[in-house]
């Protein structure tokens, strides 16, 4: 009834660490308000582009599709201020990386079959979410533990790691781009972090800001018609590049795009160029803005108390993650086991834990 690929979509959509995405911050906390993004809706989105683009080139939209939903699994809560705490808080342990903790939720952390650890989902899937980000090597960035994970996953000689990722996980990859630079700029200016004024002269968005504005919308449908056309002329340009690349490889086939020695699906060089300079601009107004890193310093606060808490007091964690860290044979993997259950808390649960074991917990308003 279903290709493997759909099954290994099915069986993402069904993964408990699936579903605390709901709760998970992208950019603004949950309770900010009800309309910005969360990580689960950020994946949607990733599969949605990720969707269009593998149609569009003719590759298997369901490949692309459960890379795209699974590609945030390992996500902390509180966004990348809870993955800078996790990680530093892991330095001494060996280290946390979320794209090493997306694959172990996969090959490890869910357990719903009887005989096996993991969701049993396809090597190429597999393969995708390690190497997403381009071949891992010992110098690619965060490799010792995304390397650690493949080890503990048995998968060394079976991922390729040396050459590029399928096509369809390139496309994921490039549609998570897409996606949280268009809806970090449509969040931010719902939020009144930045207004449609100071975009007027942004690469990328500028012109669309400048016509946007000569129609005589309302604000609302200003910001959505941005939105959308960022999206399209970012998917139009990917598809078109990646036509071209794709038609240039010596053999038309998997094979020859783990061969090509660079990336298919991409963006071209001169699109690239505008998406860097509409990223500065997010990360100088929207990311580094004093209202969320106000944010930011208390949710760093609340994953390093309670990773050195459970640590410390491995009786706080319910009995299952406890008698973990209690049958562990050294420090680095008693600490591991304190990262996963750091690592698969919602924003909520972790300002509910923080609540329960210390007297003050930071406002992360």
């Amino acid at each position: 009834m279903r290709t493997p690929y759909q099954r290994d979509r099915d069986r993402i959509i069904h993964a408990t660490a699936f579903r605390r995405l709901t709760y998970k911050t992208q950019v603004f906390v949950f309770h900010e308000g009800d309309h910005y993004r969360t990580r689960l809706t950020h994946s949607l989105e990733v599969a949605q582009i990720a969707r269009a683009i593998a149609r569009m080139l003719r590759l298997d939209e369901d490949l692309a599709e459960a890379l795209a939903l699974a590609h945030d699994l390992g996500h902390p809560p509180f966004g990348h201020a809870g993955e800078r705490a996790l990680a530093q808080a892991m330095a001494p342990y060996g280290g946390f990386d979320h794209n090493a903790q997306s694959l172990k939720v996969v090959t490890r952390l869910e357990r719903k079959y009887a005989g096996f650890d993991g969701l049993n989902l396809t090597l190429e899937t597999l393969e995708g979410l390690a190497k997403h980000n381009g071949p891992v090597t010992e110098a690619t960035l965060g490799a010792d533990v995304l390397l650690r994970t493949i080890d503990a996953a048995g998968l060394r000689s079976r991922l390729h790691l040396l050459s590029f990722a399928p096509a369809e996980a390139q496309a994921a990859a490039v549609a998570d781009d897409i996606a949280y630079n268009s809806h970090d700029l449509d969040d931010g200016l719902r939020a009144g972090l930045i207004d449609l004024d100071a975009l007027t002269d942004v690469p990328l968005a500028g012109p669309f800001v400048r016509e946007a504005l000569t129609r005589g919308f309302d604000q609302q449908r200003v910001i959505y018609e941005v939105n959308r056309r960022i999206i399209t002329v970012m998917i139009d340009d990917v598809v078109t590049e990646a036509r071209a690349r794709l038609g240039a490889l010596t053999e038309q086939s998997l094979a020859g795009v783990r061969a090509a020695g660079r990336p298919v699906v991409t963006a071209s060089a001169a699109r690239l160029a505008e998406i860097g300079g509409l990223q500065r601009f997010l990360f100088a107004n929207v990311y580094r803005h004093p209202r969320v890193m106000k944010v930011v310093a208390g949710a760093e606060a609340v994953v390093h108390d309670l990773f050195v808490r459970y640590l410390r007091a491995p009786a706080e964690m319910p009995d299952g993650w406890w008698a973990a860290v209690d049958a562990s044979s050294t420090p680095e993997g008693a600490a591991a086991v304190v990262g996963d259950f750091v690592a698969g808390m919602t924003d909520r649960f972790a300002i509910s834990e923080h609540r329960r074991l210390f007297d003050a917990t930071p406002e992360l308003r």
